[in-house]
């Protein structure tokens, strides 16, 4: 806020903030689709604030806070059991990105900030904040689907390849059939593993 005035009298009041990026609001309305809670911590003035919540529909803000009280409401949002993701560009943010489970810094943004967060978005494009989001989840459905089926072929195959066909009256297999079906779990995983580059 720049207050102006002449001869002592004030003439004019100038609220000053930054742009809204344009993709902001594609940004919050997906996270809220998937279920994600948006809070705001600022440290600009409570009108200037209200505005922008109001145009981006962010639920809930917290205006002129300072860098510490940004860190105190990431404190209590993860002692209340919440997943806390949190992105930032500023040295003011820095803190609360290091303290947050998941942090993006705007590549475009201080070093600090950088620094201090898990993730950087190069560009400034805070629509990859989805794409990182969508490749996490697709990264542990492989990681569940690839345990799933090393297990399946340890349970099934181990046990024959140590003989226990024999105690039924079946064949012994060959120890070379063992290292085929053991290659086999290998390239099952590692196949399934490299579906994750389509979404890179």
């Amino acid at each position: 806020m720049v207050v102006a005035a002449r001869d002592e009298e004030h003439v004019a009041t100038f609220l000053i903030g930054d742009e809204i990026k344009k993709e902001a609001a594609e940004v919050i309305e997906c996270l809220h689709k998937l279920g994600v809670k948006t809070v705001m911590l600022t440290g600009d003035n409570s009108k200037l604030a209200e505005d922008v919540a109001k145009k981006l529909s962010i639920g809930q803000y917290f205006a002129e806070v300072l860098p510490l009280e940004k860190t105190e409401k990431i404190e209590e949002l993860i002692k209340d059991g919440s997943k806390v993701a949190m992105a930032g560009d500023g040295v003011n943010d820095a803190p609360a990105l290091a303290l947050a489970d998941l942090s993006f810094a705007m590549g475009t943004g201080t070093e600090a900030a950088t620094t201090a967060s898990d993730v950087t978005i190069v560009n400034g494009d805070i629509r990859k904040i989805l794409d990182f989001l969508a490749l996490a989840n697709k990264t542990m459905r492989i990681i569940k689907q690839n345990l799933f089926l090393s297990f399946v072929y340890n349970i099934s195959l181990v046990p024959i390849a140590a003989g226990i066909l024999v105690l039924f009256g079946g064949p012994l297999m060959p120890p070379v059939f063992a290292s085929i079906a053991m290659a086999l779990s290998s390239i099952s995983v590692v196949s399934n593993s490299l579906r994750i580059r389509r979404f890179i």
